[in-house]
């Protein structure tokens, strides 16, 4: 494969500036061009819902530093919109009207901020949290006596939650399931979660969802629940998952993978020849489980942006990393790895659920498919070789010896 004269990438978030910054410490001479939709340079999400909301930065982590783009000859076009890809002619158009022939190109379009379709969803006050500007707008109405709703206890609710409680605001958490972030941990973890914010002053309506949104086009006052009763609110935080930026994909006629996202191979080839896709919307065959998975978290995007640049110069290199997710909520902190169905793999605890000190295994079939540590960080490299080798081990023998030795 001959090395491209020109590539484009189409995302400026994450996986879209790793992959820009990978081809130049490849030694890629050609020219890069950078689209993206943020006014921002590109930046890591994770400190969005931590540090810049919780008011301990005021700027979040930067993929490169000022001037980098220049410096490295990246074409930056931010607050520039992809309008269309043209497969046949190899080219894409963006709303300034300018039209960009690739050579390779790379979609790396992130997700979007699901909205909930009930009454008032579509009110111009409901608050999001994906973008720096989300950040700041949303910590500066964090204040003593705030009245907060959050609906959605996922993540980004739970994180939002805690911020919200350092403020001072009073917060109220709605969730439709019977536990937050019960889809992802199951119940047994998810009762550590929902004890925890209960601990530091979070309200919880489990178990209801929203009927509507109440209040004027700009000002949200109140979300009426399932259940008839109606919480009055100052502020209102949807925080109901993201979709995949997929439109794009879409109507330039690439395979979209069932489980939604950009159907791509294990090296991040899309159905086009010399189109890739990476990050969130990504539905990547991954070697180690047979099957597509898309993976929204930090370290995905990061790493997938930097191994799919050698792709584009013509290597074909499988992603097989395993996902990766931490979270900071409070006095508690915790790291994820691996790929894991909570009701249907096997649980294991190793420490101390009530203190909140413990490591959580996940097992199919005697084998290790997901570690979660949480406020215990001496053991991240056994557990990093445990979920990547699919470890075969007791359920007695994770709870008790050395996680070292059973690597």
């Amino acid at each position: 494969m001959a090395e491209p004269h020109h590539v484009v990438i189409v995302g400026t978030g994450l996986a879209g500036a790793s992959a820009a910054g990978g081809l130049r410490e490849r030694g890629y001479q050609g020219v890069i061009t950078l689209i993206g939709q943020d006014a921002h340079r590109p930046y890591e999400l994770p400190a969005l819902s931590k540090a810049v909301l919780l008011g301990d930065a005021s700027e979040p982590d930067w993929v490169h530093d000022e001037g980098y783009y220049e410096a490295q000859h990246i074409d930056l076009r931010t607050g520039t919109t992809a309008t269309a890809v043209h497969l046949g002619d190899r080219a894409v158009l963006d709303d300034t009207g300018a039209r960009h022939p690739y050579d390779r190109l790379l979609l790396a379009t992130g997700s979007s901020p699901r909205a909930l379709p009930v009454p008032g969803g579509d009110l111009a006050g409901l608050r999001t949290l994906r973008t720096l500007d989300d950040a700041l707008a949303l910590r500066d109405t964090f204040a003593d006596g705030v009245r907060v709703v959050i609906v959605g206890g996922g993540w980004i609710g739970c994180e939002a939650a805690a911020a919200a409680r350092k403020h001072g605001a009073s917060v109220t958490v709605v969730e439709p399931l019977p536990l937050p972030l019960h889809r992802t941990l199951g119940p047994t973890i998810a009762e550590v979660f929902r004890d925890l914010h209960a601990a530091n002053g979070v309200t919880w309506r489990l178990g209801v969802g929203v009927a509507g949104f109440e209040g004027t086009e700009d000002v949200v006052s109140g979300v009426a629940l399932a259940d008839g009763t109606t919480l009055e609110a100052d502020v209102v935080l949807v925080g109901v998952g993201a979709a995949p930026r997929v439109d794009l994909a879409r109507a330039a006629g690439l395979e979209l993978a069932d489980t939604s996202g950009v159907a791509v191979d294990a090296t991040l080839r899309t159905s086009a020849p010399d189109v890739y896709a990476a990050g969130d919307i990504a539905a990547h065959f991954h070697p180690r489980y047979g099957k597509r998975i898309r993976v929204e978290h930090w370290a995905n995007a990061k790493d997938q942006g930097a191994l799919v640049a050698g792709n584009l110069l013509g290597e074909s290199t499988p992603y097989t990393a395993s996902p990766y997710f931490f979270s900071d909520q409070y006095d508690l902190g915790m790291e994820v790895r691996g790929h894991w169905d909570p009701f249907e793999d096997d649980l294991v605890i190793r420490g101390d659920l009530t203190a909140r000190e413990f490591t959580a295994f996940w097992t199919r079939a005697g084998r290790v498919q997901a570690a979660m540590n949480v406020n215990q960080w001496d053991d991240g490299e056994a557990l990093q070789a445990l979920v990547d080798n699919q470890t075969a081990v007791s359920a007695e023998d994770l709870r008790s010896r050395d996680l070292a030795s059973l690597r």
